[in-house]
């Protein structure tokens, strides 16, 4: 399944490069999102990269290549945000979401976090899948990202279970 991937901490990798590689690809990493280019350009703002790189991580196979991505941060009130996780199609339902997502868990509980949330847009069944999976609510979050922008706010109790 994933045992062949190896998660690697934005840390240990050069920010700017990754982010080259990971919006170029893009169009493969985000196919079948309701979200436009645009939108997928606007998650993927350099301070993901470069200061809070902490807490993001890529999926790599064997041979180096990027499978799958968590972009986070934990929040001053401990709150553990998930900003975006993105996998290749091919290797979708294969569990690189879910280990993104523990790694990501696994930090922010060592920095205190109780809760893990995260905004999706409405009907994306991939996003209310994994929380539903994860144990996480959903909630409708009427003009969350301003007039019109309804989400989903997805909320979880870390650790995870």
């Amino acid at each position: 399944m994933t045992d062949e991937l190896r998660l690697v901490g934005f840390e240990e990798l050069s920010a700017g490069a990754l982010l080259g590689r990971l919006l170029d690809r893009r169009a493969e990493f985000w196919s079948g999102s309701a979200l436009d280019d645009d939108a997928v350009r606007a998650l993927h703002d350099p301070v993901f990269f470069h200061q809070l790189g902490g807490f993001g991580a890529v999926a790599l196979t064997p041979s180096d290549d990027d499978v799958g991505y968590l972009l986070g941060v934990v929040s001053a009130d401990r709150l553990a945000v998930v900003h975006a996780v993105a996998v290749q199609p091919h290797w979708r339902r294969r569990g690189v979401a879910s280990r993104l997502l523990a790694r990501f868990a696994e930090l922010a509980v060592g920095v205190g976090a109780r809760a893990v949330q995260a905004v999706a847009l409405p009907g994306d069944p991939a996003a209310v899948a994994l929380a539903a999976r994860l144990g996480a609510s959903s909630a409708p979050s009427p003009g969350h990202a301003g007039p019109g922008g309804d989400r989903v706010v997805l909320t979880g109790r870390l650790p995870l279970g």
